[in-house]
Parts: structure tokens; C-alpha cells; sequence
């Protein structure tokens, strides 16, 4: 199970941290990140960091956006500061235990069908 929190409202230029605590499964050789969804967009990576521990980042979100995890990857963190009104969206934490892909594959592709997900938290951002 993985449960978001810290979204909110911030002006553009602000900050926010988002938090992902991982509950159900133990170990740290598995790959987590962040993902957003837009109204009327598909879903894509934010920030990963792969069973490797191999960190990636969208271009769109490179120099602003922080990925980190405790070591057991029990929690995942997303310090996003320089936030753009186009950084509004739905933000999930994703995590595969099972998933071969690493490093900016896992960014692109995703958890895979049967990966838990969290229930999201809300992002926006206003100019």
C-alpha cells in the first residue's frame, strides 16, 4: 500500500514536498517514483529512482524537482520547488517490486500492471 501527502495550492515560483509512505512490503530492491497526471493528459514520470538506485528526472522538471527515499524506501519524498502552473496535476507514487526496467525505462515506463499505486495527491499551481 502507498499513501501520498502534501499537495496543495501554491503560487507559481513556490514550493511543496510531497511525502509516500510504503506499507505491506519490506525491501529496498525494488524501483519507486513519482507520477503525474493532467485533466485531459496521459499519465508520466516525474522522478525515479530504479532497484539500482539510479535517479531520473522528466526534462521538464530537471534543476527543480528533488527525488530521495529513506533507505529501506519505506518512504519516498519529492521536494519540488520553481513550481510552474504547468507542474498542476495529480501526483502518484508508484512502486514495482517486479519490473526489470531501470534507470530512465522505469521513468518512461512506469510500474507495471499489477504494481500498487497510491490514491494520488492534488497539485496546483496558479500563476
Amino acid at each position: 500500500k502507498l499513501v501520498e501527502s502534501g499537495g496543495g495550492s501554491v503560487q507559481a515560483g513556490g514550493s511543496l514536498r510531497l511525502s509516500c509512505t510504503k506499507s505491506g512490503y519490506t525491501g529496498g530492491d525494488h524501483c519507486m517514483g513519482w507520477f503525474r497526471q493532467a485533466p485531459g493528459k496521459e499519465r508520466e514520470g516525474v522522478a525515479t529512482i530504479d532497484a539500482d538506485g539510479d535517479i531520473e528526472y522528466a526534462d521538464s522538471v530537471q534543476g527543480r524537482f528533488t527525488i530521495s527515499a529513506d533507505n529501506s524506501k519505506n518512504t519516498l519524498w519529492l521536494q519540488m520547488n520553481s513550481l510552474k502552473p504547468e507542474d498542476t496535476a495529480m501526483y502518484y507514487c508508484g512502486a514495482d517490486p517486479w519490473t526489470r526496467l531501470r534507470g530512465r525505462a522505469f521513468l518512461l515506463g512506469g510500474p507495471g500492471e499489477f504494481a500498487p499505486w497510491g490514491q494520488g495527491t492534488q497539485v496546483t499551481v496558479s500563476s
